[in-house]
């Protein structure tokens, strides 16, 4: 799966996407594809992406209490 970062715009390609649907966890690993080779994985945020046409990542995905009315 392919998602967009907020800062740069480049892809990235999402390594785990059960981790991304884990809304307990803030980071998962992606591979940067920005030129002509495929990045190193890295960590990052989930508050850094959108989906490739600037959507939001839905909030059941980000955080854990999202049905939680205080």
């Amino acid at each position: 799966m392919f998602l967009r970062d907020k800062s740069s715009g480049d892809l990235v390609e999402v390594l785990d996407v059960t981790a991304l649907m884990d809304p307990n966890r803030e980071s998962i690993s992606v591979r940067r594809h920005a030129g002509e080779e495929r990045g190193d994985p890295v960590d990052t945020r989930k508050s850094e992406l959108v989906f490739p046409s600037g959507e939001a990542l839905p909030v059941c995905w980000t955080d854990a209490h999202y049905r939680v009315n205080f």
